[in-house]
């Protein structure tokens, strides 16, 4: 310990300077309810070093978090299941978030309050992902779809050097983060998540997105963000 005269002051780093506290605090929104379901379809296991980071995981402070095992469901089967149990709750229809979180997603510890930070920032997106990569030397992110183009495509886009979002055209969802009142709209088809493998091969992230940009629901990936993607064959983190 340092030699010291020391008066009585201890009042606390964050109150030196009560307006730029309050800024951060606003900007987060953590004064505002931001209850989250998380939902993480898996099967038997979960690889260690992905659970490790899901342990990790901060949420909200004193705000509701109810995290729903799909166990053992084909991946859009199990979202669209999910939701529409959620919905038919009586009291976690009206929470705010959804988080979709996948077994082999390792995400950063702070990467929910990033997210929810983003989503407040930019209220006309109705998603964010975290920024994650398809698997293999040649994986691409996740963030499939130039926006800014007049026809809609699913092109990967290239990541935000800065950490900043990439609106796209649709998302993965190793992490995720919903406004739960998008799933709300009647105008969605349900199941809302479909795994296509005849007449056309999708994925149920990209399946929802498609109906989702018609009505005017928009995307985006946070790249500051980073997610894990892990191969288990290979023992890697994409």
């Amino acid at each position: 310990m340092n030699p010291a005269l020391v008066i009585q002051d201890f009042g606390g780093v964050h109150n030196g300077d009560l307006g730029k506290t309050r800024a951060r605090l606003m900007k987060g929104g953590s004064w505002r309810r931001q209850r989250i379901v998380v939902i993480l379809p898996a099967d038997a296991m979960i690889p260690a070093k992905v659970a490790l980071s899901h342990w990790n995981l901060i949420f909200p402070p004193n705000n509701g978090v109810c995290r729903i095992l799909a166990q053992g469901m084909e991946v859009g089967h199990a979202y669209s299941s999910a939701i529409e149990n959620v919905l038919n709750h009586p009291d976690l229809k009206d929470w705010e978030w959804i988080l979709t979180l996948e077994h082999d997603n390792a995400p950063p510890q702070d990467g929910v309050l990033k997210l929810i930070e983003a989503m407040e920032a930019h209220p006309e997106l109705a998603w964010i992902s975290g920024a994650y990569y398809t698997k293999g030397e040649g994986g691409v992110l996740q963030a499939w779809g130039d926006a800014g183009d007049g026809t809609t495509n699913y092109r990967p886009q290239p990541p935000d050097l800065n950490g900043g979002i990439v609106e796209c055209c649709g998302t993965g969802m190793g992490m995720a983060l919903f406004r739960m009142s998008m799933f709300k709209d009647t105008r969605l088809r349900r199941p809302w998540f479909v795994t296509q493998t005849e007449g056309g091969c999708s994925t149920q992230d990209l399946y929802f997105a498609s109906d989702a940009r018609k009505y005017g629901y928009r995307c985006a990936v946070h790249c500051g963000v980073r997610v894990g993607h892990w191969e288990e064959s290979s023992q890697t983190m994409w």
